[in-house]
């Protein structure tokens, strides 16, 4: 290792060994916070979708299964009412005109008893209301909780990455005001992760244990209104279980085909005898036809295929997207806390690490010749005359020949012009400005480098000195820059270009 004051000016030019170290690590603490900070706001987005779809999948499936129970129920009503009201009045007025007439009359009451046989069947049949009512307030309850949990994570996917932007720029910048409004910031959203945790593990337990035997815990909940036989019909829907509401179909549809029947022959025989009771005999053949519909509809509603599947896509929902949904925010919940628990702990050494940087940048020595910075503050500084002079460094080091110019064949008059030009335009002249390439010359050897690093120093502190006499009053200031001094300056510039030309040919 060479002892040479140019290694020495070098090496100071270059950042230090601590700063890169700084930085370094400042940008690993960035990297380290901002991949599982976004790996983590991904996978969450995933999971809230995911939760999101099988919940409204569940709703779905309620509302379908809402809808038929409604449907039932109102067929049911629809043709009990037609049966008491509607054709109990046709057959009131075929009555009076078929007084005269035993046989219709008994044919009349014949259809009034088929018809106390309809509406006994479908009295049999359970009543849905309460069903309806409650799976209403369970779907607008699970619909308003399901909207306002997803927004909530909505906001706090973007909540961390607001974080872990500011948490980047803070360090980017070396700025202590983002990093404490991300320290800030990030305690309240560990905060909030933890919370979701916790609430995300509390529905993935309660939702597991349902799905395990949902079939036992639906049982239990309708043993007090609904049959068993009646729920285990639509739970599994299997060829091997008879449909509880087949035989009341049976005695409805028997009972209204002998009613058609019985119609069909008065309208035949009666109307010819008693013109005026074509209309009520109409009235009640169009009331039994839509109680023929009635009775298809209300078949289709109570088959448990329709239902079952409802079920089904229930299931499907809350045991399957619901599910994994909510273990991938339980993962989600889990890196984002693991994130800002590394941030957290590694803004007090952040906090060090740019508070050295600081010191460092504050500990200048102003006396340093080869500091660009201290000669930058020094000539900005009023009190530079009471500071210690320049020219001490000169006449302390006048002993040493390394500082002395020495007799050389290579001309630096452009140099000593640069730096006279650089002081005749107000600046300082600096030993790092020196154009190398205006001066024409070949690229040196080792030898040759040394020499001419030696002798621009002591031009250095020979300028400097002047400066410094020159600030002092000491000396005259030098005059002002004018055109033919630049004329000058270019002419000696190519003079030595042409002189190295020829010295160094190509």
């Amino acid at each position: 290792m060479s002892s040479d004051p140019s290694a020495l000016t070098v090496c100071c030019s270059l950042p230090s060994c601590t700063e890169l170290l700084q930085n370094s690590f400042l940008l690993q603490l960035a990297l380290g916070h901002f991949q599982p900070s976004c790996a983590a706001v991904g996978i969450g987005f995933y999971g809230n979708s995911e939760t999101n779809d099988g919940v409204y999948q569940l709703i779905y499936a309620l509302d379908n299964a809402n809808h038929t129970f409604s449907g039932i129920d109102s067929l049911v009503f629809g043709t009990t009412r037609q049966m008491k009201v509607t054709l109990e009045q046709h057959m009131a007025r075929l009555n009076e005109i078929f007084a005269t007439q035993g046989d219709y009359v008994q044919t009349l009451k014949f259809m009034e008893q088929m018809a106390g046989n309809i509406v006994l069947q479908l009295s049999g049949l359970p009543v849905w209301e309460d069903v309806t009512v409650h799976l209403s307030q369970v779907t607008t309850e699970v619909s308003s909780v399901e909207y306002y949990r997803w927004l909530s994570y909505l906001l706090l996917f973007i909540l961390d990455l607001v974080i872990c932007l500011i948490a980047c720029l803070g360090l980017a910048k070396h700025s202590k005001c983002l990093l404490i409004t991300m320290l800030c910031c990030g305690l309240f959203t560990l905060i909030l992760s933890w919370g979701s945790f916790s609430v995300d593990v509390s529905a993935a337990v309660g939702t597991s244990d349902f799905c395990v035997a949902p079939d036992k815990i639906i049982l239990n909940m309708t043993q007090s209104g609904l049959s068993a036989e009646i729920v285990r019909y639509y739970l599994y829907c299997s060829q091997s279980l008879t449909n509880p509401f087949q035989q009341a179909l049976t005695i409805y549809q028997r009972s209204l085909t002998t009613m058609q029947i019985q119609i069909q022959g008065l309208m035949q025989f009666a109307i010819p005898i008693f013109p005026s009771a074509e209309k009520d005999l109409l009235g009640m053949q169009k009331l039994l036809n839509s109680s023929e519909t009635s009775l298809h509809q209300l078949t289709a509603m109570l088959d448990c295929r329709g239902l079952h599947k409802d079920y089904l896509d229930a299931l499907i929902g809350i045991c399957y997207d619901g599910v994994e949904g909510l273990l991938y925010l339980i993962l989600f919940s889990l890196l984002a806390a693991m994130a800002f628990s590394t941030i957290i702990c590694a803004v007090p050494r952040a906090w060090k690490h740019l508070a050295s940087r600081d010191r460092d940048y504050d500990d200048i020595d102003e006396e340093d010749p080869f500091n660009p910075q201290a000669r930058r503050i020094a000539a900005h500084n009023p009190t530079r005359g009471q500071l210690r002079s320049f020219c001490s460094y000169s006449s302390s080091l006048g002993s040493q020949t390394s500082l002395q110019p020495p007799a050389q064949t290579i001309s630096n008059a452009p140099v000593s012009e640069y730096m006279n030009q650089a002081v005749l335009f107000g600046g300082n002249p600096r030993y790092e400005n020196v154009p190398l390439i205006g001066r024409g010359s070949p690229p040196p050897t080792s030898f040759q480098k040394g020499k001419v690093i030696e002798s621009l120093t002591a031009e250095f502190l020979q300028e400097e000195c002047t400066q410094e006499k020159i600030e002092a009053g000491l000396v005259a200031a030098y005059p002002k820059y004018s055109p033919s001094m630049r004329a000058t300056y270019l002419s000696v510039n190519d003079d030595h270009r042409r002189q190295y030309s020829n010295e160094f040919p190509a």
